[in-house]
């Protein structure tokens, strides 16, 4: 590792926990419906949705709401990527997707999972680039920070019977934060070189007298709700490695603070809601030294380099740079790397498949966390209010008392429907990837033998049930076993998870808010980050290490022993 690679490091999350705190702010003020500068737009969406932003849901009605409108954009995209030949805008007439395909495409879009078993460039039309894939990420992004905001409000005063109205979360989201930031984001990629046009492709001849079709398209604003929202999906294939996505160092840069700020602003938000800051501020501390650790871990693996490659001789102590991107370094990739993972977002710089063994094993496993480093947006904060309330259960049969978060007691319902959130996640990551490894289909998918084989699928499967969308790659996953599969994972990640923790802000919104008395475990000081830091390693992490060691562990004793698959 060198000097220059930490101090960048650090930077990125100077920027991003520096903006994290005004931009908090500003959501805070979105949810509590004190941001009116498109008041007359605003009013104009509920009158031709027919929504009375007055009336406010209980639980089941927010979960009802958002259940519905995932249903119907599933259908919605799911016709456009079957159809997406008879439909504007596709100048190299591209045909439709296979039923099969376009299940777990629609299924990853709805879901915040943005998982592209297709090439974009040469499956996606433009037209369904837009008003497909496009639309859902802003739509998939605001139903989580929606969520996220439902959750706040349960603790925000005591004997509530509702936790506020779905539609005018969603359309406050999306006009006040997401549609403005992408705009000024996506202006700045254009400055910066991304293209955004909708042109048809360009024909150019190359050095060596060959001929070659290069894809374009409106790329920039894609690029910036693709970060912004956590989402990942690609406008090409190589995703940010790609330069029309990611023209130069600096965009990198700003890309990856795009993908982390919403996340780390969340806690902040809940800070303000409450009206406890430093609530907030234990939160967000958590997950920033969660996030820091990663990325100087996983640095510190590629810096180190290939230990068969140097005893060989073919390689200096300079690093590993297979499957990095030369214009943007060791450092910045795995600071990308591990931002992407440890927030919902999938999008990269650099290949996993590449990275040493424990390089890549990093990024995995702050998948399998939960997403809560910080997550993505809106599902990273409620993700980690359930291991926040799994913490003060721990605290209080420590010390023999009934647990209490921000004045609500956690009892047993709230413990068991967090429970049954985990335990949905981690059925599904290991018994989907163990049942595809028995299986000819399942086995015919991987390009690797041997740990690094398992690793893929086993990254495959988290990162569809965490809905991250990334992918270890060599893996051909354009199959029916993991089409379907997957993209049942995605569905059951994303909705099964998140009608527990709706629930459970129901169940809290109904109780007393009681004042904190001198028997009140604390839940803003450093003991309490330390406590939460450890319930989400043990609770969320360690029921996957026996097969992170049969897979990445093994491969790293195996790549020092001389052996490599």
């Amino acid at each position: 590792m060198t000097m220059q690679g930490l101090l960048y490091i650090a930077l990125l999350f100077v920027l991003v926990l520096g903006a994290a705190f005004p931009l908090g702010r500003y959501m805070a003020a979105i949810f509590e419906g004190r941001v009116t500068w498109l008041r007359p737009v605003e009013t104009g969406f509920y009158r031709l949705a027919g929504v009375d932003e007055k009336r406010q849901m209980p639980w089941q009605g927010y979960a009802i709401a958002l259940l519905l409108l995932s249903v119907i954009h599933f259908g919605l995209l799911y016709a456009i990527l079957r159809l997406q030949y008879y439909l504007p805008w596709n100048p190299l007439h591209i045909v439709g997707m296979s039923p099969r395909l376009a299940f777990n495409t629609a299924a990853s879009f709805a879901t915040n999972t943005n998982w592209q078993a297709y090439v974009p460039e040469g499956q996606i039309s433009n037209g369904a680039q837009v008003f497909g894939l496009v639309v859902h990420m802003f739509v998939s992004a605001a139903a989580g920070i929606a969520a996220a905001a439902a959750v706040m409000r349960a603790f925000t005063a005591g004997s509530l019977k509702t936790i506020g109205n779905f539609y005018v979360d969603l359309t406050r989201i999306s006009l006040y934060l997401l549609i403005p930031a992408s705009l000024i984001a996506a202006t700045l990629l254009v400055i910066a070189g991304a293209p955004q046009t909708f042109a048809e492709a360009v024909n150019v001849h190359t050095l060596n007298a060959g001929a070659q079709t290069i894809a374009i398209g409106p790329v920039a604003f894609q690029e910036a709700i693709k970060e912004l929202g956590t989402n990942g999906g690609g406008f090409f294939n190589a995703n940010s490695a790609h330069p029309f996505e990611n023209p130069n160092a600096w965009t990198n840069l700003f890309e990856n603070f795009l993908l982390l700020v919403i996340g780390f602003a969340l806690p902040i938000t809940f800070g303000h809601m409450v009206k406890d800051k430093a609530q907030g501020r234990a939160l967000m501390a958590a997950m920033a030294i969660i996030l820091a650790l990663g990325c100087v871990g996983t640095y510190a693996a590629e810096a180190a380099g290939n230990p068969m490659h140097i005893a060989a001789g073919v390689a200096a102590h300079d690093g590993n740079w297979e499957g990095k991107e030369m214009r943007f370094g060791i450092a910045s990739s795995a600071a990308f790397n591990v931002s992407a993972t440890g927030t919902s977002t999938g999008a990269v710089d650099s290949f996993t498949d590449s990275y040493t063994p424990l390089g890549g094993a990093i990024p995995m496993f702050l998948m399998q966390l939960g997403e809560v480093t910080p997550g993505g947006v809106g599902s990273g904060f409620y993700t980690i209010i359930v291991f926040a309330l799994l913490s003060v259960f721990v605290a209080g049969l420590m010390v023999g008392r009934t647990p209490e978060y921000l004045g609500k007691k956690v009892q047993a319902k709230e413990i068991k429907l967090a429970m049954l959130g985990v335990l949905i996640l981690t059925l599904f990551i290991l018994a989907g990837a163990g049942f595809s490894l028995v299986t000819a289909s399942g086995t015919g998918s991987l390009e690797n033998a041997g740990p690094h084989g398992l690793s893929e699928m086993l990254y495959a499967w988290s990162s569809a049930t965490e809905n991250n969308g990334s992918a270890f790659a060599g893996l051909s996953a354009d199959t029916p076993l993991l089409d379907y599969g997957l993209g049942a994972a995605m569905l059951f990640g994303r909705f099964a998870f998140m009608i527990p923790i709706l629930a459970i802000a129901g169940s809290l919104a109904a109780k007393p808010k009681l004042p904190a008395s001198a028997g009140t475990f604390p839940t803003t000081g450093p003991l309490f980050i330390g406590l939460l830091i450890g319930v989400i390693i043990i609770l969320g992490g360690l029921q996957f290490m026996p097969a992170d060691t049969l897979g990445p562990v093994a491969e790293h004793f195996l790549l020092h022993s001389g052996k490599t698959f």
